[in-house]
């Protein structure tokens, strides 16, 4: 399955999660990777207000996060992707309780999930892949995938919640 997901949506669904948190982005991040990982899954999340400097997308394997500039929101870029998407919009499940980025994946004819419900899903996968051991080891993140987290998260950064 792959996602589309509003990420300080879904931050502010997720039990032991909060925006206010300093590394809010980087555990949500740690959560979808371990996800799809496990579910075979792909996601693009998107953050708002990353200043200049911090802005634009990192990959971290099935993850892709998208650091959207403080000119612009994540619901605007969620919009931009399913446009350019097309027909192919129909593969893609967005998350998000809100109602206009629910309102644009219905009229590209993508899947809505509401944060809430993702969240749920999120946390019963979760739970149930740390009960079951891995069928094949994850591979280790290369030196510069661990060079990118580590310049990202260690950048302190200030945002508007939502």
């Amino acid at each position: 399955m792959n996602y589309i997901i509003d990420g300080h949506n879904l931050i502010a669904k997720l039990p032991g999660l909060s925006l206010a948190m300093p590394d809010d982005e980087r555990r949500l991040l740690e959560l979808l990777l371990r996800f799809c990982q496990q579910g075979g899954h792909r996601a693009e999340v998107y953050f708002d207000g990353a200043p200049p400097a911090q802005s634009g997308l990192r990959s971290f394997g099935r993850v892709r996060a998208h650091f959207v500039p403080q000119s612009a929101t994540a619901d605007e870029a969620i919009r931009r992707l399913l446009a350019a998407l097309g027909r192919s919009a129909r593969t893609w499940s967005v998350v998000s309780s809100d109602r206009q980025v629910q309102s644009a994946a219905r009229a590209a004819r993508a899947r809505v999930l509401t944060a809430e419900s993702f969240a749920e899903r999120l946390q019963v996968s979760l739970q149930a892949g740390a009960s079951t051991p891995p069928s094949a080891p994850d591979k280790p993140l290369s030196e510069a995938e661990v060079r990118e987290w580590e310049r990202i998260f260690k950048q302190p950064h200030k945002r508007k919640p939502g």
